[in-house]
Formats: structure tokens, C-alpha cells, sequence
């Protein structure tokens, strides 16, 4: 059973961002200390990638373990309450990602997913650096 009502839950979901979070920050503090610059949340390209590096032809999305399913991550666990609702609610955000990845890719874009995990792990910066180079 939830430990909050159905107000507090409402307001703790409304939290939520989908822009700005801590783990793209942590991204976009590290490839510009890198020397490279981007756009941000491009709405012509699908599903709106976090990074976008035009003159390169390269786009990074960093994807939240919760939110789009992260395998085997100690930080995506299906919630307990509400099962039915959540597995297809996930399943749906991996499904719409796959799309997006190669909607990209159809249109020449080389992509990249960096996950909310692996930007708590050292080694980002060489990640970015080899993808972008």
C-alpha cells in the first residue's frame, strides 16, 4: 500500500523534471569541459535528444534507469503497487526509445545513451570524448 495520499504522490510526481536533471547536467558539465558545444532539447529530431552536436552529425540522450528500464541497474526496480500499470507504462517509454534511436539513425545521426547510473561512475568524460571525437 502507497504510504502517501493521493495529494502528496500527485505532488511528488509533479517534481519529476524532464529537462535539466542531475545526471544530464553532470553530462553537459562534462562535454563542455571537453571543449564542445551543443544544443539543447532540439524539437525537430525525435524524441528530442538532451545533447545535440550539429556540426558533428551526434546526439546523446541520458536516460533515467527508472524511467526508460535500465537492465540489470540496482536503480530500476518495478514498483510493488500497481504493477499492471507500471510494466506497461515502462514498457511503453523502452518501446517509444527504440523508435526514437532509430528514427535518428534513419535520418544520419550517429546516437548515444548515456544512463543515469553511469554518470556516477568515473570514466564519463573519456566515454563522451571517444564518441564525439
Amino acid at each position: 500500500m502507497d504510504s502517501l495520499t493521493p495529494e502528496q504522490r500527485s505532488e511528488n510526481m509533479r517534481r519529476i523534471r524532464s529537462a535539466d536533471t542531475a545526471p544530464e547536467m553532470t553530462v553537459r558539465r562534462a562535454a563542455h569541459a571537453l571543449g564542445y558545444r551543443f544544443r539543447l532539447h532540439v524539437k525537430y529530431l525525435p524524441g528530442r535528444p538532451d545533447l545535440v552536436f550539429p556540426r558533428l552529425g551526434k546526439v546523446i540522450f541520458v536516460h533515467g534507469c527508472f524511467w526508460h528500464c535500465h537492465a540489470r541497474c540496482k536503480q530500476f526496480r518495478i514498483p510493488g503497487t500497481r504493477r499492471e500499470f507500471w510494466e506497461t507504462k515502462l514498457h511503453g517509454n523502452k518501446l517509444r526509445d527504440q523508435a526514437h534511436l532509430k528514427a535518428i539513425r534513419k535520418l544520419g545521426w550517429q546516437a548515444l545513451v548515456i544512463w543515469e547510473c553511469q554518470t556516477e561512475k568515473p570514466g564519463l568524460s573519456e566515454r563522451l570524448q571517444k564518441f564525439l571525437a
